[in-house]
């Protein structure tokens, strides 16, 4: 299996390395713009793209998101690693040799600095990402053609848009349905996604829970940031137990967070905090993030309390006629009456 797998490498080693060489002779260097397309779209690019020799060079993060590859960047090293699946590229900007998945491959024209840039050889990232590269002299024109991981289904059906937001301007490019499934290029914000679909048409969903299975760290930070910011436009507003969860001149504790959660994310959550405990997942004390839901005893009740975490070991919640909805530090009572954490996002 091994032998077998340093083959396939090898072969594709070779073919790159080939593959470079051969774009070099049938692209001349040119005065004249050179057009990328990427599935079908030309590829917007930060700078014209360089010719070096009949050689390439494009700006990095574009040509390997749009590819469907997670990049990381060091600047102070200028190294850049990508993955896709089981590939892993990395590469240092300026070197001539690259690793793919372990084995050295030679760079024929190194990438650089162009323009507060990090330019990189457009057909030797393409192919070491599975897509197939063609260069067509008459039009001047590199034509990408790249193999998509599909890896997030759509749960409900999502509108997919020109711009990442709702307005009137933002045209309806589709609907996606349930089931569906697509590859997510970047998250926005806290609300947008911008996602690739099978047949290649790129655009913009909500980012919602509801819509799909997609998940991140850094969208979970950006959606809990956005459900304190909403949450703390409500500072001072009156406690009444039994408040209507339909209207916000007063909160109790569980329609304060029903509330906040449904407006910012669309999730539903149950009217009680009892009930809201059986949402989402349990977490430890000590793997708290932003945004997660603590619940407290309260009332002579097991569960009678729930709070939004905000981080710093503060809570954004209310009880008090006194106080209303407050921050409130996350210790003393509240640490003697925790009983669990649920995470939502």
């Amino acid at each position: 299996m091994m032998r077998k797998k340093g083959a396939v490498l090898a072969g594709l080693a070779a073919a790159m390395i080939a593959g470079t060489s051969v774009y070099a002779d049938a692209a001349p260097a040119s005065s004249k713009p050179i057009a990328v397309y990427l599935d079908g779209r030309q590829l917007q690019t930060e700078v014209q793209p360089l010719n070096v020799g009949g050689t390439v060079l494009v700006p990095m993060r574009g040509l390997f998101e749009r590819q469907g590859a997670k990049l990381a960047w060091d600047n102070a090293t200028k190294m850049l690693k990508a993955t896709k699946g089981g590939t892993t590229l990395t590469y240092r900007i300026g070197e001539h040799t690259a690793n793919l998945n372990g084995q050295a491959l030679e760079v024929t024209v190194p990438g650089q600095i162009s323009g507060g840039y990090s330019l990189v050889p457009l057909r030797f990232v393409s192919e070491a990402l599975g897509s197939e590269v063609a260069w067509q002299p008459d039009a001047h024109t590199v034509r990408i053609t790249s193999k998509v991981s599909l890896e997030t289904s759509i749960r409900w059906g999502v509108n997919l848009r020109s711009k990442p937001d709702s307005a009137s301007d933002a045209t309806s490019l589709g609907m996606l349905a349930a089931g569906q499934k697509v590859h997510v290029i970047r998250e926005v914000n806290a609300l947008w996604l911008e996602v690739e679909t099978e047949n290649h048409q790129t655009g913009y969903i909500s980012a919602k829970p509801k819509y799909t299975d997609y998940a991140s760290v850094s969208l979970a930070d950006m959606q809990a940031d956005e459900l304190i910011s909403y949450g703390k436009k409500f500072l001072g507003t009156p406690y009444e137990f039994g408040a209507s969860p339909d209207q916000t001149k007063t909160f109790d504790c569980s329609s304060f967070v029903k509330r906040v959660y449904e407006d910012v994310l669309s999730v539903e959550l149950p009217r009680v905090s009892y009930d809201q405990a059986k949402a989402g997942k349990e977490v430890s004390l000590s793997d708290l993030r932003k945004g997660d839901l603590l619940f407290f005893s309260a009332r002579g009740l097991d569960i009678g309390h729930v709070g939004i975490y905000m981080g710093n070991n503060q809570i954004l919640h209310t009880y008090s006629k006194e106080l209303g909805v407050h921050v409130e530090a996350f210790d003393g009572q509240w640490k003697k009456r925790f009983v669990t954490a649920r995470r939502i996002l």
